[in-house]
């Protein structure tokens, strides 16, 4: 029977609320419009959040193939395989934690498919609190924190004429004068690359500590540092402060995406006290049911010292070269920044001395489509759960996030257009 009802658009169907679209998903929306595809050549994405996952120099060889066992078929536990919670508490330990009386252990680990997952695990896990989070930070942020209705997001505005900067003075005044009992941020800091590290980290884990406030640290982009003593190991982590595994409040968040460069492989872990991990768990049950088994198994041996300091060794090299080679060609048409990035693949820069239209960030996303070069405006990290704090302007406007995500070929391709693009305005 031939059916003539008219399809419904999205808003009429009331049981639905509309639901917002993150910063690259939204840009690579638009320009889907305009033909972009991932597999196009001619396009140049500026605005992606993962690394070039192809062959780097240096690096160990990238896996292609991924063997799928009889029990494989099978669902993980929601916490991740034993095997892997072991390997990922291990390397911790060899990394930060050599000669501590207090060490991670399996337990101290809670696998999650995908980073998203185990952040969305957390802020289910959370009760009734003033949470802190920073502007700008990861503009995936704004719904997870307005999701759950049970803690009170509270904005903290990071000023670019300090350079983002945020002591732990700073964030004792905060804790106490906001009545925080939790702090989400990302640490390097996507889009502003600024890296709370050494001595600072060490004071912000002990504010923790005296205050009891929890720690929620986003460390994804930990291997992508790009200070510190030449021959160092370029990676940093809270891990590394905490004096008891179990009972300081200092959680953490990162995974395959970045740092291991396989963002198709959705491995991520929280790393906590063992009574969090059991949270982390029970919230895993109900909203996601955990991650990939097959990919599970094949990530443990990936977790080997030699294989971690080869690959992050060849990811200091070549996106130190890539950082170094953006900003200077950006720097040169007239784009602002208000710190070298520390850390992460991404350059926040100020457009407002570009001629217009170029001269505000959703301005130059869309003449720089007209390019096939995608990147996001600053307006996105803006983070607002609920569109609480009204005004028609973001104090981001005027900012834009560039990624160096994409190989060297790519990016000088996109220098090219975008100064193309500014010397035609």
């Amino acid at each position: 029977m031939h059916d003539d009802r008219k399809e419904l658009p999205a808003d009429d169907f009331h049981a639905f609320r509309p639901v917002p679209k993150t910063g690259v998903i939204y840009v690579t929306s638009e320009a889907t419009k305009l033909g972009f595809s991932s597999s196009d050549p001619a396009w140049c994405n500026l605005g992606q959040g993962q690394p070039e996952t192809g062959e780097l120099p240096g690096a160990p060889k990238r896996v292609q193939e991924v063997s799928i066992g009889t029990d494989d078929q099978e669902y993980a536990p929601v916490s991740g395989l034993p095997e892997l919670r072991e390997a990922v508490a291990n390397l911790y330990n060899r990394l930060y934690r050599k000669g501590m009386a207090s060490q991670y252990t399996a337990e101290n680990v809670c696998i999650s498919g995908g980073g998203r997952a185990a952040l969305t695990r957390a802020a289910a896990s959370l009760g009734s609190i003033n949470l802190g989070h920073f502007l700008p930070d990861y503009t995936a942020y704004e719904e997870l924190l307005d999701i759950f209705k049970a803690f009170t997001s509270i904005p903290i505005l990071l000023e670019g004429d300090r350079g983002y900067s945020f002591t732990a003075d700073d964030l004792r005044r905060e804790v106490l004068g906001r009545g925080l009992s939790a702090l989400l941020l990302s640490n390097p800091c996507n889009p502003t690359g600024k890296l709370v590290a050494g001595e600072e980290l060490d004071r912000w884990v002990h504010v923790a500590r005296d205050l009891d406030c929890t720690l929620l640290l986003d460390e994804f982009y930990s291997h992508y540092i790009y200070r510190g003593r030449p021959g160092s190991l370029p990676v940093e982590s809270a891990a590394r402060y905490v004096k008891d595994v179990d009972k300081d409040p200092v959680v953490i968040f990162d995974g395959f995406t970045k740092n291991w460069r396989y963002p198709g492989w959705r491995i991520t872990w929280a790393l906590a006290p063992k009574t969090v991990v059991e949270r982390f768990a029970s919230a895993g049950s109900f909203l996601d049911g955990g991650g990939s088994k097959p990919l599970q198994r094949a990530a443990i041996p990936l977790f080997e010292e030699d294989y971690v300091v080869k690959e992050t060794m060849a990811i200091q090299n070549v996106f130190r070269e890539k950082r170094d080679r953006m900003l200077s060609r950006l720097e040169r048409i007239g784009v602002r920044f208000d710190r070298v990035p520390d850390g992460t693949f991404y350059a926040w820069g100020n457009v407002a001395s570009l001629p217009p239209p170029l001269n505000e960030g959703m301005g130059l996303f869309r003449a720089a489509l007209t390019k096939k070069v995608i990147v996001v405006p600053g307006e996105f990290f803006d983070v607002n759960p609920g569109k609480r704090r009204h005004g028609r302007a973001s104090r981001f406007r005027d900012y834009v996030r560039f990624s160096f995500g994409p190989s060297m070929d790519v990016l000088e391709r996109a220098m090219i257009r975008l100064e193309e693009l500014v010397a035609s305005a």
